[in-house]
């Protein structure tokens, strides 16, 4: 009689693939999400279930861990990134929400202008646009039909929308770095996002004039060249971080009788929380009458950060009018510019009798950049003196010479607060 053989054991490999096979369905798109697309097509190799799995992924992130090449021709990385997006779009077959394209060798090719296209026939959400190399990309018209975006990033490009282009109406966040585009573009690109909340712009040019329109905006961050700033319906605007990369001229900083360019940036931020005003801003708020205080206080800011020369006696009477005009102030950083030279006398400016109120819940302060010239010590000296509730002082100079001395110098000063503590920073 033939003897049955015991039944045998399912190998390990097998074991390993039932398992990737019987995940559900939520959990494998969390995987191949999570995934460079690179990686994601491969996994279509584990069991027939992920086969095409991949091919629904409704996020496309092209960047450069989508292409290993070793190979330094850079003609070669491109035809193998194109290849690579062309294959990836031609066999996808679920809807696309995001689509991300950014790698250190990737021009402004036409093939871009194919897969803009393409995704434009999405319902696609997200788009990022960042072309490292070479002259700006013009945007092809087919990026204005995408009405159902939220997101919009683009970095190097050019735009010009189509006379028919009536905004991104659900358009939530704008970032655009090293961009092209005429005045009247930005203007009516901004207007026609009602939804806009966040905006960045970076080095940007075709426009000089920042007429911010944007009755949902909260978040505000630029730094580049321009002549103007001013905000119209933005009364929910709550974070502003911006930089003027070049100096004012000299010629406006000298106009009298001329309206207040500080009077005028704050008066539709009355919610402002957080404000960082870089490079040489303020100097260009410090232009016509600075006011002694505002006529409304920044009641919601809490912190404040500032670029100045402790020299000008222009910027400090700016800094004044803000520092008097915000009397919740919770933290402030104070940045000095101590390259610039002396362009006037600042003779006890700090020590006169200039405020009717201390700062009340000041509790950190840090002061960079600083020489240790008199206007920078008096200034230091002043905080010490009127802060009933300081924490901590952190001071950073800009070089090594002269520390010792200066540290000597802050510890001599009084402190209104008895638990506030000078912290001394190597440059």
């Amino acid at each position: 009689m033939k003897q049955r053989e015991p039944p045998k054991l399912p190998c390990k490999i097998e074991t390993e693939q039932d398992k990737l096979s019987n995940l559900p369905a939520h959990v494998i798109d969390q995987i191949l999400s999570q995934l460079p697309i690179k990686d994601a097509v491969r996994t279509s190799i584990l069991s027939r279930k992920w086969r095409y799995k991949w091919a629904t992924i409704p996020h496309l992130v092209f960047d450069n861990l989508c292409v290993s090449v070793s190979s330094q021709d850079q003609i070669l990385v491109r035809n193998k990134l194109v290849n690579v997006v062309d294959h990836v779009l031609l066999l996808h077959t679920g809807p696309i929400f995001k689509f991300k394209l950014s790698h250190q060798d990737l021009l402004g090719v036409t093939d871009i202008d194919r897969w803009i296209l393409h995704i434009s026939r999405s319902s696609i959400k997200e788009f990022v646009l960042e072309i490292w190399k070479g002259q700006r990309y013009k945007v092809p018209s087919s990026l204005f039909c995408c009405r159902e975006l939220i997101h919009l990033e683009l970095f190097n490009c050019l735009l010009k929308p189509p006379t028919t282009f009536k905004g991104f109406r659900n358009l939530k966040s704008l970032d655009l770095q090293h961009i092209t585009l005429a005045q009247n573009v930005f203007e009516n690109l901004i207007s026609s996002c009602p939804m806009l909340e966040r905006l960045t712009l970076m080095n940007f040019d075709g426009f000089s004039h920042l007429n911010i329109d944007a009755p949902n905006l909260q978040f505000f961050d630029i730094g580049g060249v321009f002549d103007d700033v001013s905000f119209e319906n933005t009364f929910n605007l709550a974070l502003v971080s911006i930089g003027l990369y070049v100096n004012v001229k000299k010629d406006q900083t000298l106009i009298l009788g001329s309206s207040s360019k500080l009077l005028r940036f704050f008066v539709h931020l009355p919610h402002i929380r957080r404000l960082e005003i870089q490079s040489y801003f303020l100097k260009y708020l410090a232009i016509g009458n600075v006011p002694g205080r505002l006529p409304r206080p920044c009641a919601d800011l809490n912190y404040l950060s500032v670029r100045i020369n402790f020299n000008d006696p222009k910027e400090s009477l700016a800094a004044l009018c803000l520092l008097r005009s915000c009397p919740n102030l919770q933290e402030l950083e104070m940045l000095a510019r101590p390259e610039e030279t002396c362009t006037g006398t600042l003779t006890d400016f700090w020590i006169g009798d200039h405020w009717s109120s201390m700062f009340p819940q000041l509790r950190v302060v840090k002061i960079a950049g600083i020489s240790g010239i008199r206007s920078e010590l008096d200034f230091i000296n002043f905080l010490l003196s009127n802060s009933p509730v300081l924490e901590r002082v952190t001071v950073k100079p800009v070089s090594v010479d002269g520390g010792w001395d200066l540290m000597k110098e802050l510890l001599r000063f009084r402190r209104a607060s008895t638990r506030a503590e000078i912290i001394y920073s190597d440059p």
